[in-house]
């Protein structure tokens, strides 16, 4: 074996060096790429092996009925706005587009009465109802689904057979009770009693039986206290639920009727009692009773038509995004 060494003086000529090229560059010599041309072949196959709609006659039946229902129920809401929107002599009118719309009865409902007030007090109403119903909820929720004691089914349960009792069966009690407590005519009167909501309990609890342990265990190891975990863990995680829980505690707070009625005959009254002073033995009025019924309904419209999403996400997911 024999080992050639290079002369110093001599000098050694250098090959040239490869040029280097990046991900987008490409050689000048290089041949360009030719893309091949489509194969008209393959693309009918493809678009035969894709599934064709085929026409079903109960699909057909099936939209219709959902049509019909679907008319069926605005109907009812579709005429209240457009009998407050006649003219007052025109408001037993049997066309169905009001012609020439006038929203005259809308401003003699609205001073009447005082709707601005009512629509105040019901909105805070409302609100008390469902923020106090929705931490009540949250605080049962999360100790029926997190904690494990003695009992436990059994409160639940209890929890479940107070939603079965009618609230006529209650009445009285509570009635007895916030006079004692001397809160007749006012709102808090109105709101104690529906502090606790069984429904919201359980499904609040039915999202957090569905919140993984694993970060509960890890929030303990932290150190964080069952307090904190709720606040800043599980309650983050499950916000659809809230949201959609809120809306249907604030529509149906908004609803009610009867207590309302029984507590605030004497000082703040709220829409849906005031609406009754449009009804009377000498005569109904029809027009301004139908104003002040588009006002009421009009905000639970526009809440459950921009905040819909909400509901639909709490039923459609279980707890984590």
């Amino acid at each position: 074996m024999t080992f050639a060494f290079a002369d110093p003086g001599v000098e050694t000529p250098r090959l040239p060096s490869k040029p280097a090229f990046g991900l987008l560059d490409t050689p000048a010599s290089s041949s360009p790429v030719v893309t091949p041309e489509p194969d008209p072949t393959d693309q009918h196959e493809r678009a035969s092996a894709r599934p064709k709609r085929r026409f079903s006659p109960g699909k057909l039946a099936g939209h219709v009925i959902l049509l019909a229902l679907a008319v069926f129920s605005i109907l009812p809401v579709y005429w209240m706005f457009a009998a407050a929107l006649r003219a007052p002599g025109d408001v037993l009118d049997q066309s169905i587009i009001p012609w020439p719309i006038s929203f005259e009865t809308f401003a003699d409902a609205w001073t009447r009465i005082g709707l601005g007030e009512m629509l105040l007090n019901t909105i805070l109403l409302s609100a008390g109802i469902a923020a106090g119903q929705m931490l009540v909820a949250l605080l049962a929720g999360y100790g029926f689904a997190m904690w494990r004691f003695p009992g436990r089914n059994v409160i639940l349960m209890l929890f479940i057979g107070s939603w079965l009792i009618p609230f006529q069966v209650t009445m009285i009690p509570n009635y007895v009770l916030i006079s004692d407590l001397g809160l007749l005519g006012t709102l808090w009167g109105v709101i104690l009693p529906n502090l606790g909501a069984a429904f919201a309990v359980l499904l609040m609890r039915q999202h957090m039986e569905s919140f993984p342990r694993e970060i509960i265990d890890a929030a303990k190891v932290d150190g964080r206290s069952s307090w904190n975990t709720l606040w800043t863990v599980v309650v983050p995680n499950v916000t659809p639920a809230i949201a959609a829980t809120t809306i249907m505690l604030f529509i149906s707070a908004w609803n009610e009727y009867l207590w309302p009625a029984l507590v605030l005959r004497t000082g703040a009254p709220v829409l849906q009692v005031g609406i009754r002073q449009f009804l009377s033995s000498e005569g109904n009025d029809w027009g301004a009773l139908m104003a002040a019924s588009a006002i009421a309904a009009l905000p639970i419209l526009l809440l459950y038509l921009f905040l819909q999403r909400y509901i639909v996400d709490a039923f459609v997911r279980s707890g984590l995004k």
